[in-house]
Order: structure tokens, then sequence, then C-alpha cells
């Protein structure tokens, strides 16, 4: 059965048998909390047949997430601490996250965002709170990327998108414009002639960052979707999690490095998933990513292999950590950010 609309509500997810009756209850408590979304394009990718279904468990509610480990965190790759005004992220000297609103076309039950995501969410910005958010990366020449996430831009209208690129294009010392997106995999319509016109509209240089956890997402359609994007001269790099029962066997990963490759995206980050509130269902030992990692290399093209990396929690950036995490007498890794800065991070 495809869907015809996307489905946002514990009924919705009953309606097209995605969950039992009797469990309508535990996952209205999750709604609560946590926005739902599924397109059609998502719903029609589920294996109904199959109780581990990996693109379900990706975007189904599960009652595991009403479950929150001591470690866990509402922010935990430190977005609000490196937030100088609404919208803005200046994690890195040379970029920025632009977070011009908060909606995305899906929910995952991973996400390091999920607190701050969906109606009950951030929203989006005000044109006024755009406008300092704009200001701001004005009047910072050391930022040379500007990167676009949230929530997911792409579901921002083209007339919307384009006025913020129009806005980007007035900043001389921007050069790169970055965006990460689920839509050419979960609602692949929205790559049309009006999205692709307003992503141009910068003049800048343009990135796509594609996340995409498992094979099956990289459809025919989907595929199509990002040859448009390719072929209008953006470069497509990705981005996936490694998450346990979704991806964590080196044969579907590898599977789903090559589908990037062959739709001209280059892998880019492996990230080991963070330690946002109830998803410690979706998270490996840090020492099972490496040897997943490590299965990669030899037996797929080196075109093929991703960096695996863990945000350090607190903001202090990215550790590529395929093989330079050491673990601890305490039983925790000590991994090295960027400034050279040790931080204890648990197992998994």
């Amino acid at each position: 059965m495809t869907a015809v609309r996307s489905l946002k509500t514990p009924e919705d997810l009953a309606a097209a048998g995605l969950i039992e009756p009797q469990k309508l209850d535990g996952i209205r408590a999750i709604a609560d909390r946590y926005a739902i979304a599924l397109t059609p394009t998502v719903v029609s990718l589920i294996d109904r047949t199959d109780q581990n279904d990996p693109i379900a468990r990706q975007f189904v509610p599960d009652p595991a997430e009403l479950l929150t480990t001591p470690e866990e965190r509402a922010d935990p790759i430190g977005d609000q601490a490196h937030s100088p005004v609404k919208g803005i992220v200046h994690r890195y000297p040379d970029r920025v996250l632009l977070k011009a609103m908060h909606i995305c076309p899906v929910y995952c039950r991973f996400c390091f965002r999920r607190e701050m995501v969906g109606p009950q969410g951030d929203g989006t910005l005000s044109p006024e709170e755009l406008s300092a958010a704009l200001a701001y990366i004005r009047e910072h020449p050391e930022i040379w990327e500007v990167i676009l996430t949230g929530g997911d831009p792409l579901v921002l209208s083209p007339r919307r998108l384009a006025a913020i690129m129009r806005g980007l294009a007035e900043i001389p010392h921007v050069k790169i414009v970055r965006f990460h997106t689920r839509v050419p995999v979960v609602e692949p319509e929205r790559i049309d002639a009006a999205m692709i016109a307003a992503l141009k509209e910068s003049g800048k240089v343009v990135y796509i960052a594609l996340h995409a956890n498992h094979p099956r997402e990289m459809t025919e359609t989907a595929r199509a979707a990002c040859a448009r994007l390719v072929d209008a001269g953006f470069p497509m790099v990705s981005q996936t999690v490694l998450l346990r029962g979704v991806n964590d066997d080196p044969a579907v990963l590898g599977d789903l490095m090559k589908a990037f490759v062959e739709t001209r995206i280059k892998p880019y980050y492996l990230h080991h998933p963070d330690l946002a509130p109830g998803t410690s269902h979706f998270r490996l030992d840090i020492a099972e990513g490496q040897k997943i990692v490590s299965a990669l290399r030899g037996n797929i093209s080196g075109l093929c292999q991703p960096t695996y990396v863990l945000d350090i929690p607190g903001g202090h950036g990215k550790a590529m950590i395929g093989e330079s995490a050491v673990r601890g007498e305490d039983g925790c890794y000590s991994v090295s950010d960027y400034r050279g800065g040790e931080h204890a991070y648990p197992p998994k």
C-alpha cells in the first residue's frame, strides 16, 4: 500500500498498518514529545512483512524512545552553546550553520536535534530573525562557508529559498553554500526546475549533502532527483548515521556507499549516533563501528570509503574515530577534539 499523504499522527500510522492498534497509547506518549512524519515515498519503502524492517526502524516510533539513559542530552552536540544569534551555530572558525527553520519532511527517530525540530520545536525564523542571522554572517569575514540545515532547508518553497540565497549573494566573503537534506530521498518530487533555480540564485558554489542510511532508500526516483542536482552543477556528498538494526553490517553499508558513488555522490561522513534522548537502542559500541568501517577497506573501492566521525558532546566538534579512539581504564573512550582537547565518551 502506498500512502497518498504524509503520516503525522499515531492514528495515521495505525490506519496504514504500521503500528498495532493496541500500541496506540504508547505511541501517543512518544508523539506528545517528538514529531512524527513519514512521506508517501518512505511509507512505500517499508516492508510490512518484516518486523525488523530497516526503513520502518528509522521513521516509525518505538516505545524504546521513552527510555532516557543518564549520558543522553537534549542538545548532544552543543548547538545552543555556540549560537550567538537565533538560527546561527558558529562552532568552527570558517563556517556557520544557518538554521532557517526546524521542520522536516520526515522525522528520524534517532535525530540529534529531536528536541528542536517539528511542531513542538524551535519553529521557523521570522523575517527579522533571518535578517539578524544574515547580519551576523556579514559581520564576520572569517565565515567562508554557510551550511543550511535545521530542519531540512529543502522543505522551504523555492521563493523563500531564493530569498535566502540572494541574501547570501550580497556577502562577498561567503564562497560556499552547503545544504544538508533528506529531500531527494524522501520527497524526490520537490527537486524540480524551480528548486534548482532557487539553489542557483546566490551565484555561490553550492554543495548538497544527502542523508541516507540504507541502500533501499536509493530508489530510481531518488537517484533521478540527485541526477537533476548533479547535472545542474551541484556537487553532492553523503551523510550517513551508523545505526543498530539499520546498517550495522558491512555488506549493507557497503551497498549504500556503492549506491552513492553510482549516483555521483561522494561518501563523506559516517556518523556515530549522538547521545540524543531516547536513542540508546540505535547506538553501537564505538569498537563495533570501527570493525564495520575496517571491513569496508579492501572490500569495496576507495571511492566508497566514508570518514567515521563522532560529534563530541558539549560542542567540541567532530573527531575522526576510525582508528584513533582509545579505551581508557574507566571503560570509556578518550577522544581528541580539533583543538587538542581530550574528552571522555561512553562506549555507546
